[in-house]
This record gives structure tokens, sequence and C-alpha cells, in this order.
């Protein structure tokens, strides 16, 4: 059994979600030939922190998260969570009346 510290045990789909969004800040920082330590400077966090992040860690906060996407000037990518919603919206669907139509004028 893993480790898990404060409740911070995820579900295992959730881990690689997690460890795919670090991978992903990772290639950022490296297409932009940013070090570690360069990232952490511009996201007041310490070089540590970020390696923790490119790893995906369930247990660095979401705002040292969307500092270092700040740092990598991709904090706009934040705005796409749940943003589709299918679920939600086909709920919203269901529970809307369905017209009636009006009755025929003569």
């Amino acid at each position: 059994m893993s480790k898990t510290t404060m409740g911070t045990k995820l579900p295992r789909k959730l881990e690689e979600k997690m460890k795919v969004v670090g991978e992903q800040i990772r290639l950022a920082r490296l297409r932009r030939d940013l070090s570690i330590a360069q990232v952490a400077e511009r996201a007041t966090c310490s070089p540590v922190t970020i390696s923790r992040v490119e790893k995906g860690a369930p247990t660095v906060a979401i705002g040292i998260y969307l500092s270092a996407l700040y740092a990598l000037q991709l904090d706009d990518d934040i705005l796409l969570l749940a943003q589709k919603d299918e679920i939600g919206r086909g709920l919203q669907d269901l529970r809307l009346k369905q017209r009636e139509r009006a009755s025929k004028k003569m």
C-alpha cells in the first residue's frame, strides 16, 4: 500500500492524470529552455517544489501548480478546467420543461 499524507491518497486514475499534468509542465519548461531553479524563482517557491510539480505530486497545493503555470505563461490554461461539463449540461437539459405548442388560431 502506498504512503498517504493528510488524506491525499488519490484514486489511481487521478494519480495518472496528475502525472500527465506534471509531465506537461516539465515539457513546457524544457521547450522554453528554463531550469527548474528559474521556474521556481518565477513561481516564488523552491526548486524541490517545482520538481514535485513536474512529478505530479498530489500533496503540492493547487496554488503552486498555478504559480508554475504562471511562470511559464500558461496560466490561462486553468480556465479550460471543467469547461465542457457534458454530464452537467445533459442533466440540466433533462430538467428543462418541454415547451407546449400554442393552440392554432383560426
